[in-house]
């Protein structure tokens, strides 16, 4: 069983390098979900959990599907 925490890590490494294979930035990311890109830098670094609406404004943001995040 992978812990809470260990999700939190996986979605969050997940979610930089899908933003980085779109080529998009953090503060592009951040204006596109409107949200500050310390917050996007937070997510990417496990230091937040993310919340289910924040990962869905992610996702339409960077045009993929939610459950993108979790197919590590």
């Amino acid at each position: 069983m992978i812990s809470e925490e260990e999700y939190t890590i996986r979605v969050g490494i997940h979610i930089r390098h899908l933003r980085e294979r779109k080529k998009v930035s953090q503060q592009n990311l951040a204006d596109l979900c409107n949200m500050p890109k310390t917050s996007i830098g937070r997510i990417e670094r496990a230091e937040v959990s993310v919340t289910l609406k924040t990962l869905i404004k992610i996702a339409n943001a960077l045009e993929i599907e939610p459950k993108e995040f979790f197919n590590f």
